[in-house]
């Protein structure tokens, strides 16, 4: 994968999807999939309205992806992510094909705001994962981290 700054578009993309979740009445999460530098598929959290609590972002994503896109664009698109993918989202995310994932607030920052409800670095999931799968992130941590300041009740 390239340098951060090629990157940054898309983190900050997947932070307005965040943002507009919150708005939305939902956790404040966004994640999007792009192929060869362009983004093909969004989604934001929806765990409040759709009254699923798996309804992640990353989670809404991958299926999208599969119902969308053939397997070898999956394999080959990179995921980005406001977040740090917790462990539900990166089982789905290495079953459906992904190995590349960039994301802005890591967990750890978030257990700050949040709280540490079960929070495993994706990392340390997808280094067990038989298929490597490149992560990238922290970045833009800061503008991450805004779209969550005042939302979380610890």
């Amino acid at each position: 994968m390239t340098s951060e700054s090629v990157h940054e578009p898309f983190v900050r993309q997947a932070i307005a999807l965040a943002s507009q979740a919150r708005h939305e009445g939902n956790h404040p999460f966004g994640a999007l999939l792009a192929l060869n530098g362009k983004v093909v598929l969004t989604a934001k959290n929806s765990v409040l309205t759709d009254r699923d609590p798996t309804a992640h972002a990353e989670t809404n994503l991958v299926s999208e992806g599969v119902r969308h896109l053939q397997p070898q664009h999956i394999r080959s698109a990179v995921l980005y992510t406001s977040c740090e993918p917790c462990a539900m989202c990166v089982g789905k995310m290495y079953w459906a094909g992904i190995r590349a994932v960039v994301y802005g607030l890591s967990s750890k920052s978030l257990s700050l705001l949040a709280g540490p409800d079960f929070l495993i670095p994706c990392r340390e999931l997808f280094e067990r994962a038989v298929e490597p799968v490149t992560v990238i992130g922290p970045l833009l941590e800061d503008e991450a981290r805004s779209v969550h300041i005042g939302y979380w009740r610890t």
